[in-house]
């Protein structure tokens, strides 16, 4: 499988607190957060734990993205992808690669993302969920041709939907890249 380097190799920055030593907050969103789909506190919300209330609004807020999006798992997971790729976030990418292969997209697909390439067969919708992303990270903003397209085949909503999970993971691996975060 295809892995990507992490950007700075240094000591993580925030380590697991242990359960023990959780403070009330830390305590009530860890536990949302293991009763919810997720099941434990991955690796993006041990450093997030530093600050609860933060912790819960991004760990509903990826619920939504993650678990309920309007493009799909597939779509989703795709956008993950070339979020993690763009951003070399080795700890999404490490948890998204196989779950994004389990749920159809293509090995060289998945190859391709972690050269930082465009994939050379991609079907109609991963071209437009890819366009979107890549013009989202690279150019800051969404050619007026791309965004037809995607809304075409997604709705708006769905365009929404996409442009969040750019947005939430690219706040993911800021705070993985910037914490350090291992796994």
């Amino acid at each position: 499988m295809t892995t990507m380097q992490a950007l700075d190799d240094g000591p993580d920055r925030l380590p697991p607190i242990a359960p023990a030593s959780w403070n009330e907050a830390q305590r009530r969103v860890a536990e949302a957060m293991i009763a919810g789909p997720r099941g434990a506190v991955l690796a993006p919300f041990v450093p997030l734990l530093r600050s609860p209330e933060l912790a819960d609004h991004v760990q509903r807020l990826g619920e939504h993205l993650r678990y309920r999006s309007a493009i799909g798992t597939r779509l989703t997971e795709l956008a993950i992808l070339v979020t993690s790729s763009e951003w070399q976030q080795p700890v999404e990418w490490t948890i998204h690669a196989p779950i994004a292969e389990r749920e159809g997209i293509a090995r060289g697909t998945i190859d391709a993302l972690a050269r930082r390439e465009r994939p050379p067969a991609l079907a109609d919708d991963e071209a437009a969920v890819y366009d979107v992303c890549i013009e989202l990270h690279r150019q800051r903003h969404i050619d007026d041709a791309t965004w037809a397209r995607a809304v075409a085949l997604f709705g708006e909503a769905g365009v929404m939907d996409l442009i969040g999970v750019n947005g939430y993971y690219t706040l993911l691996a800021m705070v993985m890249n910037g914490a350090r975060t291992r796994a």
